[in-house]
């Protein structure tokens, strides 16, 4: 095997957690962007909105492509749907607290001309590390005889 197939064997969640984490930030943040700058909505409400899109996006590619979760049991999806969610109501609510601190103090910067894009560039990097962290021990963790 080349070293680029090894070293992708090797840490293949690491790598698809960011390639799917890269591409629902792109879409939380393209959203965002949408919402405040074409369609004018107030930011927190830009922020909540861009915010469960994302998290729905998330919940499928994060089951399917990071942590291979490939049960489609109703009883199975239910629990881990339903665990999905929390944890990512959880990190949300943390990130809605976040936001409007960041806001507060300051930290309101314009980039690519969208207001407040900087606090948001920090609530994503706070909410990434939790949700690795609760999908990974909590939502989609394996149980023993599920491991290879």
């Amino acid at each position: 095997m080349g070293v680029a197939k090894d070293l992708f064997v090797r840490y293949r969640e690491i790598i698809m957690y960011l390639i799917v984490g890269g591409a629902t930030t792109v879409i939380n943040w393209g959203s965002y962007y949408l919402f405040t700058d074409f369609l004018s909505f107030e930011l927190n409400i830009a922020n909540i909105t861009s915010w469960i899109i994302s998290v729905t996006f998330a919940f499928f590619t994060n089951k399917l492509y990071v942590f291979q979760s490939k049960h489609l049991d109703m009883k199975t999806m239910t629990k881990e749907f339903s665990a999905f969610v929390g944890s990512r109501i959880f990190t949300g609510i943390i990130a809605w607290i976040l936001f409007p601190i960041l806001l507060y103090l300051g930290i309101d910067r314009f980039i690519i001309e969208t207001p407040g894009m900087l606090a948001k560039i920090i609530t994503s990097v706070v909410e990434i590390v939790l949700n690795w962290v609760l999908s990974k021990y909590f939502v989609f963790r394996k149980k023993p005889e599920q491991t290879e």
